[in-house]
């Protein structure tokens, strides 16, 4: 098992993407790690635009129209924000 050093620059990262329920991060060395986009209720609330407004930090990101910080060893630790919870699912009709 290894851990992560937060001094190793393959872990900074280079790009985020937001869709409507993906957060998805590109880090240096190419790897890209996706969650949820429910696991961080802010970013989850906030406008296509607040969300495209973000800053690059060597251990994470930073979005700062709504205050969020999502750290890479967060997303690769699987934290959620303190709150987050799944959306609920409507059930399908039945067709008969």
């Amino acid at each position: 098992m290894t851990t992560f050093d937060p001094e190793d620059e393959r872990n900074e990262p280079v790009a985020v993407a937001c869709s409507d329920t993906q957060l998805t991060v590109t880090l240096k060395d190419g790897r890209q790690i996706s969650a949820p986009l429910w696991w961080y209720p802010r970013l989850a609330a906030a406008t296509p635009t607040e969300r495209e407004r973000y800053e690059l930090m060597p251990l994470g990101v930073h979005w700062p129209d709504i205050d969020e910080d999502v750290s890479v060893r967060g997303l690769l630790l699987g934290n959620k924000a303190p709150g987050a919870v799944p959306p609920t699912r409507t059930p399908e009709p039945v067709s008969r």
